[in-house]
């Protein structure tokens, strides 16, 4: 069985400060994927599910990782999430250019 953690972030998109509260509903090692579920938090006044899937893929020296973000607005007028998926890509370069050093 595989244990559950509960895991508490925060990112600042458009200048203001966001915190999620997410559960580890899986995670594969072997296939170098963990998928994160939203329970709580701003992400959560917005939409009514939010789960994120990161896969990396390694071949070589060369490295591919891939976010999934799948949601369900709270109502048509929210919008889609880029802000959130810019943040994902500017963390995904930060650790890039942290191993590159």
């Amino acid at each position: 069985m595989m244990a559950i953690f509960i895991l508490f972030s925060c990112e600042i998109t458009d200048g203001k400060a966001k915190v999620a509260k997410d559960v580890i509903d899986g995670l594969d090692e072997k296939n170098k994927t963990v998928i994160l579920r939203v329970i709580e938090g701003d992400l959560m006044e917005l939409y009514k599910s939010f789960v994120i899937t990161l896969h990396v893929d390694t071949k070589g020296e060369n490295t591919l990782v891939t976010w999934t973000f799948e949601y369900e607005k709270q109502s048509d007028d929210v919008e889609d999430p880029n802000t959130f998926m810019d943040f994902a890509i500017k963390v995904t370069k930060d650790i890039e250019t942290h191993h590159l050093k």
